[in-house]
């Protein structure tokens, strides 16, 4: 499914639906701009978070992103464990569902 020539699709997304498109990247941009969390924070909780939806489109571009913005490899490899310990979390918290009361 990952193709990355599917983003020049984008495009036709704009033509077809230009405002909500617009708002989207104007909301995507600001979410990850400096503010009370630093741009490169903010980087790097994107890669965790698209660790953990895995998706391949953002996880190569906020791996970039949080790259260029100062992130070292060791921060990029803890944001990883910490989405790799939600997600292990998830499943043991899920698992009181299948225990008997």
């Amino acid at each position: 499914m990952y193709n990355k020539q599917n983003l020049t699709k984008l495009k036709k997304a704009e033509s077809l639906a230009p405002e909500l498109m617009k708002a989207f990247w104007t909301f995507d941009k600001a979410a990850v701009a400096d503010g009370a969390i630093p741009a490169k924070y903010k980087e790097l909780i994107a890669v965790a978070v698209a660790l953990t939806t895995q998706c391949p489109y953002c996880i190569e571009m906020h791996n970039e992103n949080a790259r260029n913005a100062g992130a070292t490899e060791a921060e990029m490899v803890e944001a990883g464990m910490v989405a790799a310990a939600l997600r292990a979390g998830a499943a043991v918290t899920h698992m009181t569902h299948a225990i008997s009361a």
